[in-house]
């Protein structure tokens, strides 16, 4: 099974390394942590010794003026380093990479994904929402791919007044995607299928980083976050039942813009119960930093790409989520609009 030790304390498991797989060579690489020490003291000590300071710096006043201040001025030293470390693929971009002045512009980039970013010929398959890592699991106890805890709780993440969508995922299938400073921050609509319900959850601004994963149980069902609720089994849906999906701001993230458009980024709406999604096409920005999205299956409606499956439990990777929840859970990088999971037969 695992080949972790039994027990890892606080500080060993912040001085490891976070890896991650690649997935379009399979390599194990380390992810680069930015602003990790400062994270890791806000989660482990500032929260603890000085609960008033730790709330002010997650609150939404805070995390505005932390994101003015780090992306709305000429690039900085550290931004550059951003680009250059990421390799962000700027010959991507829809305009001239040279008018990208400011950080804000290169983390609100647009990207010909039509050509850059390919889709699925199924139909009926799932794709990737965002440029980012993933992490798959169930909430099903008997469900090989369990995961207890940590990243959400579900009645939380979804609202308390919302039974009826609380229900529809019980025992479901859940992926969370977390995007890094330096990808690309369009979202992508990840299956087709008519809106039942769009809102907004208020809530904090907590970081996405690992270690702030692991020591706070259940972020993203404590921070800000839009709801959209699709159903894929209407003409021209999807047919992998109703699907959630769950955009989550986090630290220096101002808000998530919804901006669907049926053709590239042309005539931007907003998202609203009724509407027809195509799969594949932008559907939100979130503003500069990192955050994540998750995404929430009826049990029993998808089967998940194999290569994603393998990667989730590879022990020989060091991976942060891994100690925090006890078993190998690394994350894959995967693109935009990739397959990550099928209709199930």
């Amino acid at each position: 099974m695992s080949s972790l030790p039994a027990k890892i304390s606080n500080h060993e498991r912040a001085e490891m390394q976070h890896q991650f797989v690649e997935r379009e060579t399979g390599k194990t690489c380390t992810e680069p942590l930015f602003w990790d020490r400062t994270i890791r003291m806000l989660y482990s000590h500032a929260r603890e010794r000085l609960p008033s300071l730790f709330l002010a710096l997650t609150g939404a006043r805070t995390s505005s003026l932390l994101s003015r201040l780090a992306f709305d001025g000429p690039f900085t030293p550290s931004m550059r380093s951003i680009m250059t470390r990421s390799g962000a693929g700027l010959s991507e971009c829809v305009a001239d990479p040279s008018q990208l002045r400011t950080a804000r512009s290169f983390f609100e980039r647009r990207i010909r994904y039509w050509e850059c970013r390919p889709m699925p010929d199924d139909p009926h398959a799932v794709v990737s929402p965002a440029d980012a890592k993933v992490v798959l699991g169930s909430l099903a106890e008997y469900s090989a791919l369990f995961v207890k805890g940590k990243f959400f709780d579900l009645e939380e993440l979804l609202g308390r007044d919302k039974a009826l969508w609380v229900e529809a995922f019980r025992d479901g299938d859940f992926a969370v995607f977390r995007l890094t400073p330096e990808k690309y921050h369009y979202n992508h609509t990840p299956v087709a299928g008519r809106v039942l319900d769009f809102y907004c959850v208020t809530g904090r601004y907590h970081s996405c980083n690992p270690s702030a994963v692991v020591e706070l149980a259940a972020p993203y069902s404590k921070n800000k976050r839009v709801v959209t609720i699709v159903d894929t089994d209407v003409s021209g849906g999807s047919k992998v039942g109703i699907v959630a999906m769950i955009e989550v701001v986090a630290l220096m993230i101002g808000d998530v813009v919804q901006c669907y458009s049926d053709e590239r980024y042309e005539h931007p709406q907003r998202i609203s119960p009724g509407m027809f999604l195509r799969r594949g096409v932008p559907k939100s920005l979130y503003r500069p930093g990192s955050s994540t999205n998750v995404l929430l299956f009826g049990r029993g409606r998808v089967r998940f790409a194999e290569d994603l499956l393998a990667n989730l439990h590879r022990t020989e990777v060091q991976s942060r989520f891994s100690c925090g929840f006890g078993q190998p859970l690394v994350e894959t990088d995967l693109k935009v609009r990739s397959l990550i999971a099928t209709a199930s037969s």
